[in-house]
């Protein structure tokens, strides 16, 4: 059943809870939100042991978008949803969904631990983006040119071929994702600092003190899976593990097990 909570700027950010135990709260990377993504199906692995939250981040689904977009505004949604959760919550962030997580958690100490996985940062030289990826995305977004924005982000972001992103046109849900393509922008706000190939600065999230647990997978490419050190060395309190045979998209069945452990 869809619920509603209230971000401080009046936007009505959509959830939705299942399970029995702690109060968990799943972020989603891009373009995914409850109907469309990893989060139900992961929430259904951990609802044995946790009261699962899932919820549309601002601009997709049931969710409402408040203009202009802030990363302060999606940082406002998330407490909003720990405010409704309880006293006491721990939260999941995957990709960009983690680096949303790691703002927030920086600032909201009823956020008791935090689990990252794959924030899809560049730390070092193993890997740079195109020149003008930032200004692009934003360039289409003006236009709402949404196809534009899906194929620069799968190709230039992501790093897809080109063969493969065409495929991606033929199928079905090519037409889901450019529903939610404007907030590609919003992902890029939260990303786009670092990714530029430098390392994290000293103190990024200095107030972030609570437990941390951030984990890549083996299969990533070797920019990935640096980053996910990278992160956790500049945490207080963070460890970092690797997850055998996964990539970025990882399976909800391999991670459930490793969210359990850190969050019992």
């Amino acid at each position: 059943m869809t619920e509603f909570c209230t971000s401080a700027d009046g936007t009505h950010i959509a959830y939705e809870r299942i399970g029995a135990g702690p109060a968990l709260i799943l972020v989603d990377g891009a373009l995914c939100y409850r109907a469309s993504g990893p989060a139900r199906p992961l929430a259904e692995a951990l609802r044995d042991r946790f009261t699962v939250y899932t919820y549309d981040r601002r601009g997709r689904g049931e969710s409402g978008d408040t203009k202009p977009y802030a990363i302060d505004r999606e940082i406002e949604d998330l407490q909003a949803l720990v405010t409704a959760a309880g006293t006491e919550v721990f939260v999941y962030g995957i990709s960009s969904g983690a680096a949303l997580a790691l703002e927030t958690a920086n600032r909201t100490p009823a956020i008791k631990r935090l689990f990252l996985y794959e924030a899809p940062f560049i730390t070092d030289d193993t890997r740079r983006l195109p020149a003008g990826y930032v200004e692009t995305i934003e360039r289409l977004a003006k236009a709402d040119d949404r196809s534009g924005m899906l194929v620069h982000f799968m190709r230039k972001g992501v790093g897809l071929p080109a063969f493969a992103v065409f495929m991606m046109r033929l199928m079905p849900f090519w037409k889901t994702m450019k529903i939610v393509a404007p907030t590609l922008t919003y992902d890029t706000a939260l990303t786009g600092p670092f990714q530029y190939g430098k390392p994290i600065a000293p103190g990024s999230w200095s107030r972030l003190t609570q437990p941390a647990m951030v984990v890549g997978g083996t299969k990533s490419e070797t920019w990935m899976r640096n980053a996910q050190k990278a992160i956790a060395a500049a945490l207080p309190n963070a460890r970092h593990g690797e997850l055998e045979g996964e990539n970025h998209m990882v399976k909800p069945t391999s991670i459930a097990p490793l969210i359990k452990t850190f969050f019992a």
